[in-house]
């Protein structure tokens, strides 16, 4: 029963901060099978590799300073090493393998997110089935709380910050910044995972300071999302205005395009007035607009051929759907 309730407490909050991650993608949703392979990766061989390392990582400190040492070098020292490293190499191929899904730095930041709130899932399942055998139900209460609720976002927040990192990556051409950008984001994700354990572990003052650490970590990565939306609203409204005087769009597709509360609007009344395959045209056809808009910013600045072969495509498929489109 204990085991039921605890994957109820972690899936409940887990799903609700999805959800809010997912919406902050307002122009050009990501793929759906993408983010859910990334989320698996951090639920299930993430876990199971980071345990593994974990143990082997932290042998050598129970070896030679016993059980303090070895908890305490597990904790401070291994696992933010050791879990950011597993958590990051979903991000990384994702930007390998399907470096064009990655079209700002809020890509990067989604997909990071995700894979830690896959982690964050099962991990707390297991710590809250373990306090509930060491403390019984109102230790279990306690840790729910201060896990799922108000440390709810903190795996999220690290690995956020290596996708942030390479996403930068990304979009520099300069071999110093391709280089030095993830190796910043996977420190600055492994030390705020290491000061948030060390605190965690301390019965002194640092325990105080975790709340201002980690939701100052959330709302620093808060404004920098805010910051690139501004960044893609402008990408499109730069980019697609052009596409008006070709023909691709119309004008108030153009100027629809550009907000996403317009678009949300336009999508529900096509839903209303004309049913769901209708809905699922435009939806993609808005999704066009913000990738198309993207390849041609990616290739203004990278001089990417795949970039300038996919706004062609993307420019072709417009075209048609502007203009046998019933909305």
């Amino acid at each position: 029963m204990i085991v039921l309730l605890s994957i109820i407490a972690a899936l409940i909050p887990t799903g609700l901060y999805i959800l809010i991650i997912y919406w902050f993608d307002r122009y050009e949703k990501e793929p759906a099978w993408l983010l859910t392979a990334a989320f698996l990766w951090g639920a299930v061989p993430a876990i199971l590799v980071a345990i593994l390392f974990n143990l082997v990582g932290s042998l050598p400190f129970y070896v030679v300073g016993g059980e303090a040492v070895g908890n305490a070098a597990g904790t401070v020292i291994i696992a933010p090493l050791v879990e950011e490293t597993v958590k990051g190499l979903a991000v990384l191929a994702v930007v390998v393998l399907r470096r064009h899904e990655i079209d700002s730095l809020l890509d990067g930041i989604i997909y990071g997110a995700v894979v830690g709130m896959g982690f964050a899932l099962v991990e707390n399942v297991f710590y809250f089935v373990d306090i509930y055998a060491e403390g019984g139900l109102e230790a279990w209460s306690g840790l729910v709380f201060l896990r799922a609720v108000v440390f709810g976002l903190n795996h999220a927040l690290f690995t956020a910050m290596t996708g942030l990192g390479l996403a930068i990556a990304r979009f520099s051409p300069r071999p110093g910044v391709k280089i030095a950008a993830p190796l910043t984001g996977y420190a600055v994700a492994v030390l705020l995972h290491a000061f948030h354990n060390l605190a965690a572990t301390s019965p002194g003052f640092l325990c105080f300071l975790l709340p201002l650490t980690d939701w100052g970590g959330v709302w620093l990565l808060l404004a920098i999302v805010v910051w690139t939306l501004f960044q893609e609203k402008r990408w499109i409204h730069d980019y697609l205005r052009e596409e008006v005087a070709w023909g691709t769009i119309t004008i108030a597709q153009y100027e629809r395009a550009q907000s996403g509360r317009a678009r949300t609007m336009h999508r529900w009344q096509t839903l209303l007035n004309h049913g769901p395959r209708a809905y699922w045209q435009l939806r993609h056809f808005y999704h066009l607009c913000s990738d198309l808009a993207y390849k041609k910013h990616h290739f203004a600045l990278l001089d990417e051929p795949r970039s300038d072969e996919l706004t062609h495509a993307l420019r072709q498929e417009l075209t048609a759907l502007s203009r046998h489109a019933n909305w």
